[in-house]
């Protein structure tokens, strides 16, 4: 099993997940996160960081969100490493409730 970075994310971009990952498993796109299915160990230790709760062992994925899974192991392979923690992007706030974000993830 691995954890799943989901829609939730997507425009919000908070690092917090990243300093607490012991493997350096998260990859950092334009305006999105993804965790590595190959390096996750399923420590858990993400998943209270994340302040949109955004991310999700795989077996507990929203039906919705399953998509998710491909999108994380493919662009994993595609984004580079992230390791620390960055600011979030001036308009964070505004995105963190918003359904439906999938069409502005920038891959």
């Amino acid at each position: 099993m691995t954890y799943v970075v989901t829609e939730s994310c997507i425009r919000c971009k908070y690092t917090d997940c990243v300093e607490v990952c012991p493997v350096d498993c998260f990859h950092e796109g334009p305006n999105f996160l993804v965790i590595d299915p190959d390096e996750c160990i399923d420590c858990t230790l993400c998943v209270p960081e994340c302040p949109v709760n955004a991310i999700f062992a795989e077996d507990d994925l929203p039906e919705d969100q399953k998509k998710f899974t491909e999108i994380n192991a493919d662009l994993a392979k595609k984004w580079p490493v992230l390791t620390e923690k960055k600011d979030a992007p001036a308009d964070a706030a505004e995105w963190e409730n918003k359904p439906d974000k999938l069409k502005y993830l920038e891959r």
